[in-house]
């Protein structure tokens, strides 16, 4: 799927970030988990949608705060909603509400998410320490009129549908 959309200005950036897009993967297939394949109680499979939800929409909250300091800090919360979700994920395989499999092909999406996460936290953390951090955004409409596209990634896409991976 893809993540851009025609509308770009100096605030969707964060809309490029492989991290944000596989965090949306990431929600797409706990949704997924959650809603349609498996018999899991209301109130945990609402709090296992919204764990993984909040680790894409912290990383483009920070984004938008334009602060490396507040970016870092909502990029920690992602995180930190990225230890919840697998957390509760792992919960859910326990009470055999989630099978084996779809708890792996969670796990492995994750923890993708998880890294690149850290990595990201890692380099903006030099870029703050070294004094590298640059605040500006482009006014240049050219930059944000290009259609980026996901780029390589290690981690396959995981199919949506529960046909592949029955939760029972």
């Amino acid at each position: 799927m893809s993540y851009q959309t025609e509308l770009r200005n100096k605030n969707r950036g964060y809309m490029n970030l492989i991290v944000w897009q596989k965090a949306m993967d990431l929600f797409e297939l706990a949704w997924g988990i959650a809603y349609k394949e498996a018999k899991i109680d209301f109130k945990l499979r609402s709090q296992f949608a919204d764990a993984v939800q909040s680790i894409s929409s912290n990383i483009s909250e920070g984004y938008g705060r334009r602060s490396v300091n507040e970016y870092i800090q909502y990029l920690y919360v992602a995180l930190g909603s990225s230890a919840e979700s697998l957390t509760r994920a792992f919960g859910l395989n326990r009470s055999e509400q989630v099978t084996d499999i779809r708890t792996r092909d969670f796990d492995l999406l994750h923890y993708e998410v998880e890294n690149r996460l850290l990595r990201l936290i890692q380099k903006l953390e030099q870029k703050r320490d070294d004094g590298d951090w640059i605040a500006r955004i482009s006014e240049d409409p050219e930059e944000y009129s290009a259609k980026p596209l996901l780029q390589n990634s290690n981690t396959p896409k995981y199919p949506s549908t529960p046909a592949l991976h029955p939760a029972a």
